[in-house]
């Protein structure tokens, strides 16, 4: 319906790709400071500082985006104290949800090699298939815990099943599967893998290799609330959106990664930003009121933050 680059107005709604994810909000945190700053609030530099950290190589792999950011910050000896990610965090409304945390990411590569022979001589083959769908079972079939009060359970998704067999007549040497787990605050890289290893060492049959391959985007992780503190970003954050939209956001550490995910390491780190319900689709767009709406919270946060 609309250019993805146009940034189309109609009087209510932008149209334009990136408008909730996430330029609308770093947009509206570059006004918020604007006006922050030019409500007289720079004169007084004993208060602290703030800095914007935009940068490319977000999403995938991310090697070459906030990861190098943060270790150059380190060398130059920068430090953040808290920081705000602008994440479309809202499912339909503004206001919904402030993200305290995140769930941890491996992608796993399971890799079976067996014996391969004639479907009719099955005794002098080794059937890689039937051990990966034994393995697989398992994994599907076995909690990796409950949940806790910030994090719904860890689970596994299982995503594809590569052959690579076009005959009907001969068992194959060798058989793969991909899955991944996103994983709470239970577990590290370190105990995810040994609960797959473990699962792997039970039901992987005799004569048959088991190959796991790991990559991890990044472990769970939950910033801590710290409500008693009287700076608390997260409490700060809560009381201008509750201001402006009247509502109680939920502290959430549901979906996906994020860039969080590398700059907990560094500060403590929430995320709050518009709605995510175009995101990353045909037609994105934000509701102007929205993006005022947004930059009003972001203004007040920083009131109270500097107070």
């Amino acid at each position: 319906q609309h250019d993805p680059f146009g940034g189309v107005n109609d009087g209510e709604v932008l149209w334009g790709r990136g408008a909730v994810d996430m330029k609308g909000a770093i947009a509206a945190f570059v006004s918020a400071v604007s006006s922050y700053l030019v409500g007289g609030n720079n004169s007084d530099k004993n208060r602290g500082s703030i800095s914007f950290l935009i940068t490319g190589d977000e999403e995938g792999v991310a090697i070459n985006g906030t990861r190098k950011m943060l270790d150059w910050l380190r060398k130059e000896g920068e430090t953040i104290d808290d920081c705000l990610v602008g994440e479309p965090t809202n499912p339909e409304t503004l206001g919904e949800m402030i993200k305290i945390g995140r769930r941890g990411s491996v992608n796993v590569v399971l890799k079976m090699r067996g014996k391969e022979g004639h479907v009719a001589y099955p005794h002098l083959a080794q059937n890689p298939i039937a051990a990966l769908l034994a393995v697989l079972t398992a994994l599907n079939n076995t909690p990796l815990d409950e949940g806790n009060e910030h994090f719904q359970a860890s689970h596994l998704e299982i995503t594809t099943i590569d052959i690579g067999n076009e005959t009907t007549n001969v068992i194959p040497a060798s058989a793969s599967a991909r899955f991944n787990i996103r994983y709470n605050n239970e577990y590290n890289k370190e105990r995810i893998e040994e609960w797959v290893q473990n699962i792997l060492d039970a039901h992987t049959p005799e004569g048959v290799a088991c190959v796991p391959t790991f990559t991890h985007s990044g472990d769970a992780f939950l910033t801590p609330l710290n409500l008693k503190e009287t700076n608390n970003l997260t409490q700060h954050l809560r009381a201008a959106i509750e201001s402006v939209t009247g509502r109680i956001p939920e502290l959430s550490t549901s979906g996906g990664t994020s860039d969080a995910r590398f700059i907990k390491d560094s500060a403590r780190v929430v995320e709050f930003g518009l709605i995510s319900q175009t995101m990353h689709k045909t037609d994105e767009c934000v509701r102007l009121d929205d993006l005022r709406n947004l930059t009003k919270i972001y203004e007040m946060l920083l009131e109270n933050y500097f107070s």
